[in-house]
């Protein structure tokens, strides 16, 4: 009996029952692919722990794939596009074991180092520098690609952020290098305290000896006092040091305020000085001015003698 023999009625459920079929295959495919890409499981008897979404709270997604869904959720709501996010990739990855350093950015310190930059910024417009009207004046989000920098953030906004992050890492690096220093001085000196604690070998003892005999008598006289010095004692002579220079130049400037002092007091001596010259020389020319009209008035006396002698005669 073939199926075209069969009654129409039972052909149509042949046909229902297989399209049921198929749409429940893919439905269930369906089913399986969102169930894989939450992260959950068909199976409840071993149900995973859940977590709400900080970001939306109406997702809720297993404790173990928290972290992942947040980046992505974050990502969302900040406006990237699945096809943005598929292009972005985790740049720690590539420090992992390098001395390079990293720095995050977030918002609000993004915002504060434009704030800062702005307000040591020109009012008006200058050649060279950046003014107040170049910088973004309401706070963006940290762009988390090229594209949104270059959009989001203007050219003054991007050279603050530049100079900001560069003093950090300076600051990280000097900070860095001091406690280095401290600690090479540290370890060399527990070394060498170790060293001086161990038992010398006979070759060791050999090479002193062969040293010592060496050296001149007055060198080894004179310099006994200081290869026998202890750790205090160089820190204590390397603080007298520093004192003595402290207090010289402190003495150079109280010279040089003495000197000062005195400068302003001869000033204030001068004009005294030419007070008192000039009414010498007033005196001078009076006392003179007084012998001259004298000296007149005799001459005259002498002439009327003569003339008078004269005309007696």
């Amino acid at each position: 009996m073939s199926a075209e023999d069969l009654p129409e009625s039972y052909q149509e459920r042949l046909e229902r029952l297989q399209e049921l079929s198929e749409f429940t295959e893919k439905c269930k495919k369906q089913l399986n692919d969102i169930f894989e890409s939450l992260g959950w499981s068909q199976d409840y008897k071993g149900k995973e722990p859940m977590e709400q979404c900080p970001y939306d709270p109406n997702h809720r997604v297993p404790v173990r794939t928290m972290e992942k869904h947040k980046a992505s959720c974050r990502l969302q709501k900040m406006g990237y596009s699945a096809e943005e996010q598929a292009e972005m990739y985790d740049p720690s990855v590539c420090y992992e074991n390098s001395n390079i350093r990293s720095f995050t950015m977030d918002k609000s310190t993004q915002h504060q180092v434009i704030l800062q930059a702005r307000s040591a910024a020109p009012l008006m417009k200058m050649e060279g520098v950046f003014w107040q009207g170049q910088y973004s004046g309401q706070p963006v989000d940290v762009p988390q690609n090229h594209k949104r920098a270059l959009c989001d953030l203007t050219v003054a906004d991007r050279l603050a952020l530049y100079d900001y992050v560069v003093g950090v890492f300076n600051q990280q690096k000097e900070s860095a290098a001091a406690s280095d220093d401290l600690y090479v001085d540290l370890v060399s000196k527990l070394q060498k305290d170790e060293k001086q604690n161990e038992p010398k070998s006979h070759l060791e003892l050999m090479a002193e000896m062969r040293d010592y005999k060496r050296r001149r008598q007055s060198y080894r006289a004179k310099n006994v006092h200081i290869t026998k010095k202890s750790y205090t004692e160089v820190i204590r002579e390397v603080i007298n040091v520093h004192s003595a220079e402290l207090a010289k130049q402190w003495k150079e400037e109280e010279d040089e305020k003495d000197s000062s002092r005195s400068d302003r007091s001869s000033h204030s001596r001068w004009p005294d000085r030419r007070r008192s010259r000039s009414s010498e020389s007033r005196h001078n020319r009076r006392h003179r001015s007084r012998e001259r009209s004298r000296d007149r008035e005799g001459k005259k006396k002498k002439k009327k003698k003569r003339w008078r002698r004269l005309k007696g005669g």
